[in-house]
């Protein structure tokens, strides 16, 4: 059980600290963020909402307790996410523009399955 706990928490902070810096971009507005969602054709309204929803999403993952709100959380990052990508890759960008995706999206599937496991083994521990 400490071996998925720590596989959990690391898969965890890896991915919160991947999706939070752009989030915290996104949230404030910043040039680069509203340049990058506004190429591809969405309104620039869009980046401080998406923003301000992923550090909510990140955040719900972090907490303990809440099974509901964490399986909300990563369902929502989850769209975000293949979202992002199926735009990019509609849009013609490059790997360089949306790889990047495929790790946070793979860093967001394993945080999930130990997650569950974490879940299970401590209820099979009680």
């Amino acid at each position: 059980m400490k071996k998925t706990k720590i596989i959990y928490w690391i898969l965890t902070g890896l991915l919160s600290v991947m999706l939070g810096i752009g989030s915290v971009y996104d949230a404030i507005s910043a040039p680069e963020a509203v340049e990058h969602v506004t190429r591809i054709g969405y309104p620039t309204y869009l980046v401080p909402f998406l923003g301000v929803m992923k550090i909510l999403g990140i955040i719900a993952i972090l907490i303990p307790g809440y099974p509901r709100i964490k399986e909300w959380a990563y369902a929502g990052l989850a769209y975000d996410m293949f979202g992002a990508l199926y735009s990019h890759v509609a849009f013609g960008d490059g790997v360089q523009m949306w790889g990047g995706l495929i790790v946070g999206l793979v860093l967001l599937g394993a945080s999930y399955f130990y997650y569950h496991k974490k879940e299970s083994e401590v209820s099979l521990a009680i």
